[in-house]
């Protein structure tokens, strides 16, 4: 007997026998678009397939050059190509794994002047127009998708997934939103799914019987224009006519306005629409967006909400997501937190992918955790992010860790985020390094301030902690009204009606919204529906409605002393989510703003480049949020006695608060003792 018997189930595909109902989801790490990483890619692969999952799926490969996301980024579109691939597939093979190649067709979302589409309408989110295809133009796009897939099945791979959701080519061909087409490829529904049809069936006759075709397929646009319910569901009863094996899920566009996988977005959020979308047809389904633990998967697939669960960046998080909830220890899974900060935000900056709470993933030939030859003493001192990742990382190596940490609970700055309405999934790294802690032995001293005679005998010193809110020189800093961010989150002193908060960085964004939100201990799926607009798509087009923000619960001023657009330091996935929340609960966000005084009336302030606009902002409480100090005083006591010591995280840069950075410096530094 498991705690997980419908996830771990078997589920036979007739040719092909997947050894549990989990699927890791397509996820574009950046070793895809160059040849010379495809051992890299096949290491990546080979760790989750020694995970357990029951089938991969690979980034999205173009078919051809027009599909290119970027100028000359992964491809499959030739026998050489192919045979290059025999690595990865052979690699996943050999732990067991079983993998699928999936055909991705950037159309109007390619980021080149060579993109095409069904219509020559320019997406918001690109600033290249694509080229209106004609008919032969289609059938040559046709032909390519036919092509790939018989290349993947000659690489290797177990089957294919066709990627038909996020507003890609295919789902412009879809959508009236994006096809204005009154040929045979346009003008109603059934001429707008001729495409989608015809890849799936034409992919079928090429490839044969025993090779899978999954077919990610859009139920929930999120778009205006987007498909109809109806038109959804004879689309899904198509494609499993014409060959499919498995639709797999997909929700909203890329220029969709509503988040769908952000840490604020519920877990299963979406789940309720492959559940109404399963009974229309007879092959198996999968569901996807937020799923992260096994729990979660396991109450969705035993409600009978889908057959499979996807999951991609869970699996950048932790490569034994499966193999852990299978032997027991689930409460040892590293758990994605959906931060998007080191998965999504390096894509979109054309950097390599890898994962904020496992700096290994997509680098697992380059940082490897190699048992130690000579076993040392290790002291840790701070146990935030920078000096847990070092402690455990130490600890797992063969080290003797002793981990000090002035306050009565790990975390720093984490258990600072997880109060945030949204971050909560934020105390799920905390409960992973707690576990870490135990398992690996690492001996831990709460409430005890190291000192540099607390030190001694250690081979190796390593200080992480931490940084502390800077103060700005200000006029009245130190009235009662003033409260620094760590105060007010941490519930030490409450904030009133009126609330000026200075500094519009990551955390004063943060500190803005649990102001004007309030701190909250679960995500209600059904207020988080009603705020972003997200209604049934089986009633509602496309799945929206109107947004309907609750009213705030203070009257926020978010303040910055920089003439630039609030909030333009946070991540590219993330931000607009972010200034969207602020904009929806009223807050004043003031630029270019001179900081005067602070008294009883409340904050005094000045604009423009002689301070000759002045304003007085009546409120009842200042929050400042103005950056961070490194707590580095014992480091350099250290360094006065002549000790050797590592310095990491806040405590070496305090920059805005960088968790992936602190992270990443702890297990490469344990790594390397």
């Amino acid at each position: 007997m498991n705690d997980y018997p419908t996830l771990l189930a078997p589920l036979d595909l007739g040719h092909l026998t997947l050894p549990n109902r989990v699927i890791m989801g397509s996820m574009h790490t950046g070793l895809e678009d160059r040849a010379k990483d495809l051992p890299k890619l096949a290491a990546y692969f080979a760790e989750r397939a020694r995970g357990g999952v029951g089938l991969i799926v690979t980034g999205g490969y173009a078919p051809n050059r027009t599909g290119w996301l970027t100028p000359f980024g992964s491809r499959l579109t030739s026998r050489r190509q192919a045979r290059r691939h025999r690595v990865v597939t052979d690699a996943v093979h050999a732990e067991g794994g079983r993998i699928a190649l999936q055909i991705l067709h950037a159309g109007r979302y390619a980021y080149h002047p060579l993109s095409v589409s069904a219509s020559a309408l320019k997406a918001p989110i690109n600033p290249f127009r694509p080229r209106a295809l004609s008919d032969r133009g289609v059938r040559r796009q046709l032909d390519a998708y036919v092509e790939c897939a018989a290349l993947a099945r000659e690489a290797g791979y177990d089957g294919v997934e066709i990627m038909g959701s996020e507003g890609y080519f295919i789902n412009q061909f879809l959508a009236e939103r994006t096809n204005r087409r009154t040929d045979r490829w346009g003008g109603t529904p059934q001429n707008r799914r001729r495409l989608a049809v015809e890849i799936v069936r034409r992919t079928r006759e090429r490839v044969g019987p025993d090779f899978l075709i999954l077919y990610r397929l859009s139920m929930a646009d999120l778009v205006d224009g987007g498909q109809t319910w109806a038109e959804v569901v004879a689309l899904g009863q198509e494609i499993e006519a014409a060959g499919a094996s498995i639709i797999t899920t997909g929700i909203g566009w890329h220029e969709a306005r509503v988040p769908t996988i952000v840490t604020s977005v519920p877990r299963a959020a979406f789940t309720s629409v492959t559940a109404a979308f399963r009974p229309h047809v007879g092959i198996p389904v999968v569901t996807s967006n937020r799923i992260n633990l096994p729990q979660v998967a396991e109450e969705v697939l035993a409600r009978g909400d889908a057959d499979l669960v996807s999951l991609a960046r869970p699996f950048l998080a932790d490569p034994e997501w499966v193999l852990k909830a299978t032997t027991g220890r689930a409460d040892e899974i590293n758990v994605c937190i959906a931060c998007n900060q080191a998965c999504l935000d390096h894509v979109f900056a054309k950097r390599l992918a890898s994962c904020l709470v496992n700096p290994r993933a997509a680098r697992e030939t380059e940082l490897r955790l190699l048992p130690t030859r000579r076993t040392q003493r290790v002291a840790v001192v701070g146990a935030g992010p920078a000096g847990l990742s070092a402690a455990v990382t130490a600890a797992q190596r063969g080290h003797r860790v002793e981990l000090f940490e002035a306050d009565d609970e790990i975390g720093g700055q984490f258990g600072i985020a997880r109060r945030i309405p949204g971050k909560e999934e934020f105390a799920e790294t905390i409960r992973y390094y707690r576990r870490r802690l135990e398992l690996t032995g690492v001996e831990v001293r709460l409430g005890h301030r190291a000192t540099a005679a607390d030190l001694t005998g250690f081979d190796e010193v390593v200080v992480a902690t931490g940084v502390v809110p800077r103060i700005p020189a200000i006029p009245g800093i130190d009235h009662p009204k003033v409260l620094s961010y760590a105060e007010l989150v941490r519930g030490g002193r409450p904030a009133g009606r009126r609330v000026a908060v200075i500094g519009a960085g990551g955390i004063g964004v943060d500190v803005t919204e649990y102001l004007t939100t309030g701190a909250s201990p679960t995500l209600d799926l059904a207020a988080w529906q009603t705020e972003w607009g997200v209604g049934d798509p089986v009633v509602h087009r496309g799945g929206l409605v109107e947004p309907k923000p609750e009213p705030p619960q203070r009257e926020v001023f978010l303040l910055q002393r920089k003439p630039g657009k609030i909030g333009a330091g946070l991540g590219k996935t993330t931000g607009w989510v972010h200034r969207a929340a602020l904009k929806n609960k009223q807050v004043t966000m003031l630029r270019g703003v001179n900081y005067e005084r602070i008294d009883d009336e409340g904050l005094h302030i000045t604009f423009g480049p002689k301070r000759e606009k002045a304003r007085l902002l009546a409120v009842d409480h200042v929050v400042v949020c103005a950056g961070q100090e490194s707590v580095s005083h014992l480091a350099e006591e250290l360094r006065a006695l002549g000790r050797p010591v590592h310095v990491i995280g806040g405590a070496e840069v305090a920059a805005e608060l960088d968790a992936e950075r602190a992270i990443e410096q702890g297990t490469r530094l344990a790594a390397e003792l």
